[in-house]
């Protein structure tokens, strides 16, 4: 079938919510690049929404999982449990820097489903109900987790009411006028406004926000934050769904700060393109609620976990995290030729290959018409380009960690000659 004839299925059985924009269908990809049904090809600066970061098919990945495809395809490890089950979580607890030294890990479908379990064991180990996020903050689309989210449409403005207990602070941005110090009190202010700080079982951040713009949290002030849930014996969980698994020069962006966290979740590159989610903790937290009270029917699938460590094993082995650092050089060094050359390019901005920058009208205010025409002009010259931020201005780059020179630089002159049209 053709992409034409794709379209008309996908408007006539699709509901309209989960439909994507695009005419068009991925019939194969290799590595940063995708070829559809009527055989054009594509750059793919998306990656999945960043699930991945080693690129479509890495071969390692794809062996790892044909291979495991030939002795267990699927059990529920709720039944009957298994090797690369068991495997992964020792490795992913030897590799996660929550607090320690003991940890335990619990692996489920999606960061969603890892962000609910997270407040779930969070509730079990404080005894506690509250949770508090941050405005801009995207931790999935459950119920519990669009409350969770700080921002409100296309994501959650039909779906209320929210459940209850959920409450949000400003994040810290300097460049939207937003310090440290701001988002403290803000979440001073809950504890004697909204919910007392005893009652409090979480805090959840993004070290580096995703859906909301590509902001980094500053290091010091998640040191701040740790202090702040020390102080009132309240969970710090950190979301590292998007920004895990070398995409900002780290295996996780929370090694920038140094700060131990005593959950974390993570998600989409994890397991390179297969479905698998983790939860990974102190051992005495992550077992606070009893047998039975957590799992799901395909929660750690035998394929995704070998393809999950085969992952890993790429990214030590294979310079994964200096090719970030290095992608990452490059993206920011073009993105200062842009602010320079174009009005319209603002904040450039990077934690390792995490980047992006802003779109902005003449007068410098953000600009959603804009980037919503660049990502227009880039699909139309064979570039898929992904924006986000809570005023739809930003264009992130989640393009894999893998990308070759040539292809990386196609894809950039693509948005180059897009930001011209704009004069």
């Amino acid at each position: 079938m053709n992409n034409n004839e794709l379209e008309e299925l996908k408007q006539r059985y699709v509901v309209r919510g989960a439909a994507s924009s695009a005419k068009q269908f991925a019939a194969r990809a290799e590595n940063a690049e995708i070829w559809d049904e009527d055989g054009q090809r594509l750059i793919d600066f998306a990656g999945g929404i960043g699930v991945l970061n080693l690129g479509h098919r890495h071969p390692d990945v794809v062996k790892a999982v044909k291979d495991q495809l030939d002795k267990v395809m699927h059990t529920a490890a709720g039944v009957i449990t298994y090797a690369p089950y068991v495997t992964l979580a020792e490795r992913l607890c030897q590799l996660t820097p929550t607090r320690g030294p003991d940890r335990k890990a619990l692996l489920v479908n999606s960061g969603a489903e890892a962000l609910e379990n997270a407040v779930k064991i969070a509730r079990a180990a404080t005894g506690r109900s509250g949770v508090i996020t941050f405005e801009g903050g995207f931790h999935g689309r459950t119920l519990l987790t669009l409350a969770m989210t700080g921002k409100v449409w296309p994501y959650k403005g039909e779906f209320g009411p929210m459940p209850g207990e959920v409450f949000h602070v400003p994040f810290p941005n300097a460049w939207y006028g937003v310090s440290e110090d701001d988002a403290i009190a803000a979440i001073n202010a809950r504890f004697r406004t909204d919910i007392p700080a005893e009652r409090v079982a979480a805090i959840v951040i993004e070290p580096v926000q995703g859906e909301g713009g590509f902001y980094p949290a500053p290091a010091t002030f998640l040191r701040k934050l740790r202090e702040l849930c020390d102080q009132h014996g309240i969970m710090m969980i950190v979301d590292e769904v998007q920004s895990g698994f070398a995409r900002t020069g780290r295996l996780f962006a929370i090694e920038h700060s140094g700060v131990q966290p005593d959950i974390m979740t993570m998600a989409k590159s994890l397991a390179d393109g297969m479905p698998l989610a983790a939860v990974v903790g102190s051992a005495k937290v992550m077992d606070a609620s009893g047998p039975g009270s957590l799992g799901g029917t395909y929660g750690g699938n035998p394929l995704s976990c070998a393809a999950a460590l085969a992952v890993l094993d790429v990214i030590q082995h294979d310079g994964i995290l200096e090719k970030s650092v290095l992608l990452g050089d490059a993206l920011i060094a073009r993105f200062r030729e842009w602010e320079a050359r174009f009005t319209c390019v603002a904040h450039g901005r990077h934690l390792g290959a995490m980047a992006a920058f802003e779109l902005v009208d003449d007068n410098g205010k953000p600009c959603a018409e804009r980037t919503k025409a660049l990502t227009a002009y880039a699909r139309e010259h064979g570039l898929i380009l992904l924006s986000c931020g809570v005023f739809a201005n930003t264009i992130r780059i989640l393009v894999p960690l893998t990308v070759q020179k040539e292809v990386l630089e196609e894809g950039l002159t693509i948005i180059e000659n897009g930001l011209a049209t704009f004069g």
